[in-house]
């Protein structure tokens, strides 16, 4: 089997697999919600005394706000998940921020050498001058 075809297709199976908790988490919210609403209506008639039936729309309400706050916080994970994903496994910015980075480096070093190159035939020119006056004074 070719290993570059089994990275792509890990990614695409985790890039799948967080649609579908985005999905799956926001259907939770949204269902849940609905369901809040119904019981605030307060509609239909039931054969149970209206002190239980308050207490158990209030039990249900409560167990839907936490589906709710769960599917919440499972979004969240999911978005911390994504950015971890995006930071560990962006080599294409990563490669280009090296290469960046080196193209700068010798740009440098090149300014450097010529610089030092420069330099270089200054004080030899100068330390010529010099020699030449040295050898050709009469105070030696």
């Amino acid at each position: 089997m070719n290993p570059n075809r089994a990275l792509p297709q890990s990614k695409e199976a985790l890039l799948k697999s967080y649609q579908v908790r985005l999905k799956d988490d926001v259907k939770s919210m949204l269902e849940n919600f609905e369901e809040i609403i119904k019981l605030a209506r307060g509609e239909g008639d039931s054969q149970i005394s209206k002190t239980t039936q308050c207490e158990q729309d209030t039990y249900e309400m409560q167990v839907r706000a936490a589906n709710i706050v769960r599917a919440g916080e499972s979004l969240m994970k999911l978005v911390s998940d994504i950015k971890q994903y995006l930071i560990l496994n962006d080599f294409h910015s990563v490669n280009e921020a090296i290469a960046n980075n080196s193209q700068l480096f010798r740009t440098t070093q090149r300014d450097c050498d010529k610089k030092l190159m420069k330099l270089r035939d200054e004080m030899a020119m100068d330390l010529y001058d010099l020699e030449e006056e040295y050898y050709t004074s009469i105070f030696k």
